[in-house]
């Protein structure tokens, strides 16, 4: 159930919010989206006009992105803006998709074009509705029947939709993630098998060519023979003067029947080509989806070795073993989790470090970064834990100051332990040391 689940939502474009974690914008509770004031308005005066993509609040910029376009939709829109960015990551196109969904003059319409025109079906049946009840009603037809995307769009832009509809389908998209991200431990034991199947399956696909092979090369040889016959006899009859015509029936009904075999035999050749077909295509999807896995698999496994080293050499002091040594190296944090952050800021002091932090715009403000970066010696940020606009903000003044920078893959403290191991071995002030 947890697979069929995570494919519903894959093939319907929900990657809004990663598997793993809530929207980027969000921290420990998850803040309610918020539509522009203009158009709460637009909605009340009369409910005729559906609400653009440039007036929403922010923080539904990157719910909608994320579901309502893919991947390949997203960067068309966003060359026709930026011709520069043709060989960006997805994730760095998607961060400045959701940049430019705010900026009506800088590429907004064009994301509300490619929008409007991908999803006009699910805004045309949404139009037949009078009231957010109604609304609502084909929202939930939506859910059930996993049409997400268009849905979801419709819904947010549709001419009656409230402050409490937007919380509603919002909350609902949200939600979908979350159990995304649950099924995963079981989509990994589902590639596991998928593995073993697909062994399998290459070595009956490769027994049934040779038998193919082989049941081919059986059939010409008896053709031939079977000609060489016909050949042999007719001759002879006909040195004897004897009337071919019983010969003739006779050798018709043997060709008849060879015809037949030969159609049965091609016809169960050309099954057992399109089969292997099928069968190839799955196995290289399979492929490559067990090597996503592997690879963040073992990135867990590098993170867990280096958290179990360092709190070994913790617990015996009297053997250091491979403790972090900064030697006053100092690292500045950015984004995260309020409630994680003393237990960052200890794990870098011990190691011989000092610890800055940035919440990525929350409470502390932007113009407070370039002074941080200036301090620090390292930058470090969780991709799972920080806004579109920090991320972007951080990349520019690295490159200015020429400061290193490193993405970890979660706001945790294994994953930091692992980046603090890595520095401390890359760092030149602390390997003269």
């Amino acid at each position: 159930m947890a697979l069929k689940l995570t494919q519903m939502l894959s093939s319907s474009g929900l990657h809004a919010a990663p598997a793993a974690a809530p929207p980027l914008i969000f921290r420990d509770a998850t803040p309610s989206p918020a539509i522009a004031p203009g158009a709460l308005d637009a909605a009340s005066e009369g409910a005729t006009r559906r609400t653009r993509i440039w007036e929403f609040g922010v923080n539904l910029h990157c719910s909608i992105i994320g579901t309502c376009l893919t991947t390949a939709e997203l960067r068309h829109v966003v060359e026709k803006v930026e011709p520069s960015l043709g060989a960006a990551s997805d994730h760095d196109l998607h961060m400045r998709g959701v940049m430019l969904a705010a900026r009506r003059a800088d590429g907004a319409k064009f994301l509300q074009k490619a929008l409007d025109r991908r999803h006009r079906a699910a805004i045309a049946r949404f139009g037949k509705a009078q009231d957010t009840r109604a609304v609502l009603a084909l929202w939930g037809d939506a859910l059930r029947q996993g049409d997400i995307p268009g849905a979801y769009w419709a819904a947010l832009t549709h001419p009656t939709t409230t402050e409490e509809v937007i919380k509603r389908v919002f909350g609902d998209v949200h939600m979908l993630s979350h159990l995304v991200g649950a099924a995963n431990r079981a989509d990994i034991r589902r590639l596991r098998q998928l593995e073993e199947d697909n062994a399998a399956l290459a070595a009956k696909l490769e027994r049934q060519q040779r038998q193919l092979h082989d049941g081919f090369a059986a059939r010409d040889r008896t053709i031939r023979r079977l000609e060489d016959m016909l050949a042999r006899g007719a001759g002879e009859r006909a040195a004897d003067g004897v009337a071919p015509a019983d010969d003739a029936e006779t050798f018709g009904s043997l060709i008849r029947d060879l015809d037949k075999r030969l159609a049965r035999e091609t016809a169960r050749r050309e099954r057992g080509e399109a089969r292997v077909r099928e069968l190839a295509a799955t196995l290289a999807q399979t492929e490559r989806t067990l090597t996503a896995e592997r690879a963040m698999n073992e990135a867990a496994r590098q993170e867990l070795d280096v958290a179990e080293r360092h709190l070994t050499a913790l617990a015996r002091p009297q053997e250091p073993g491979d403790t972090i040594d900064l030697a006053g190296l100092t690292l500045l944090y950015v984004g995260g989790r309020a409630n994680q952050i003393p237990l960052f800021k200890g794990l870098v002091e011990r190691a011989g470090g000092n610890f800055l932090h940035h919440d990525g715009g929350i409470e502390h403000g932007a113009a407070l970064l370039p002074a941080l970066i200036g301090r620090a010696d390292r930058i470090a940020f969780p991709i799972d834990c920080i806004s579109h606009e920090a991320v972007a903000t951080i990349k520019r003044l690295s490159r200015q100051s020429g400061k290193p920078y490193a993405p970890l893959r979660t706001a945790s403290l294994a994953c930091l332990a692992a980046a603090l191991m890595r520095i401390a071995a890359a760092h030149p002030r602390v390997a003269a040391e």
